[in-house]
């Protein structure tokens, strides 16, 4: 059995500690990228004979010339979320199934909105440079008891953020058109209109695709119809709010503040507005999972291997009907 490892050596550490690497090398013939780069050719001749791939970020997609290679590939395990990139019809027409390691990134991005969440109603950011100043106060403070949090968009991380927030005494409210009402109340959560949840929400989360239907969906209607002091958290994508529109509504005190770890474009333009505003909270997209939290992708990955030589179910298989709806 040979596993081709696509990934260069400016990813491998990060996603693929030792002790995962000492396992994937006792399954079989590894096949390791030892250059530090993604090349169609050296991809080639890494899949040269391959039952299973190994792919994260910037792997070139498996078009026929790639798949012409590795006539016995079984199985694509990627390291990393989205898997737009590396797919192909042709991928799905010769039987290859898919694995995404979204599920992994999902639990960090849905922990972390949970944590901006708190911290907002907290007042913590406004508070920290308060005290620092030399004041001392417990001015806007929110807890998370008798409010109402909005989620947009109810998959994977969505879902999760909900089930997280089932600690706390708040109603919890969610959108999403692909998400039945029996589902969303199966978390404890009341599925409600898009426009209801920028409406009665004190906290808004989104967590929802970019897609062409979804770009800039918070938009300057859409903020105005929120309560005045709400609280905006982005952790999804960039593309999904008017950042124009939104620095106007923080500008104006429309809203309490604006937690954001994603922005359009990456990172924020020099001369954003977003940057000179105190109650725009910027991380540098860092919820998924960063730092060590990366080498889960990779254990995921290692699991889905053995999981698919087991005959056991896979976790986060990507299916080609699935792609029109995903990020």
């Amino acid at each position: 059995m040979k596993i081709a490892m696509l990934l260069d050596q400016i990813v491998w550490p990060q996603v693929i500690n030792p002790r995962t690497a000492a396992r994937f090398a006792a399954l079989g013939e590894l096949a390791r990228n030892e250059t530090r780069e993604n090349g169609r050719d050296n991809a080639r001749r890494l899949l040269a004979g391959a039952d299973f791939a190994v792919t994260s970020w910037g792997c070139p997609a498996f078009d026929s010339q790639l798949l012409d290679a590795a006539p016995d590939l079984k199985l694509v395990v990627h390291a990393a979320g989205s898997v737009k990139s590396i797919v192909t019809d042709e991928l799905y027409d010769r039987g290859v199934r898919v694995v995404s390691a979204a599920q992994v990134l999902s639990t960090g991005v849905s922990e972390t909105a949970l944590g901006l969440t708190i911290a907002a109603a907290k007042n913590i950011f406004a508070l920290n440079a308060e005290t620092h100043s030399g004041g001392w106060s417990h001015a806007g403070v929110t807890e998370m008891y008798d409010i109402t949090i909005g989620i947009v968009g109810f998959g994977l991380a969505g879902r999760h953020y909900a089930e997280l927030l089932q600690s706390f005494d708040v109603e919890v409210i969610a959108s999403d058109p692909m998400v039945s009402a029996e589902s969303m109340a199966a978390c404890g959560v009341k599925k409600v209109s898009q426009e209801e949840v920028f409406s009665r929400s004190h906290i808004v989360s989104i967590h929802a695709p970019e897609l062409p239907s979804t770009y800039h969906m918070v938009n300057a209607a859409v903020l105005a119809s929120m309560r005045d002091g709400a609280i905006l958290i982005n952790t999804a994508r960039g593309s999904l709010v008017d950042e124009a529109a939104l620095a106007e509504a923080l500008a104006a005190g429309k809203l309490k503040c604006a937690c954001l770890d994603v922005t359009d474009p990456e990172p924020p333009a020099p001369d954003s507005p977003l940057r000179r505003l105190p109650n725009c909270i910027l991380t540098p997209h860092l919820a998924g999972q960063a730092g060590n939290g990366l080498q889960r992708l990779g254990d995921h990955c290692f699991a889905q291997i053995c999981h698919y030589i087991d005959g056991a179910p896979l976790q986060g298989e990507v299916t080609r009907d699935m792609l029109a709806t995903m990020a």
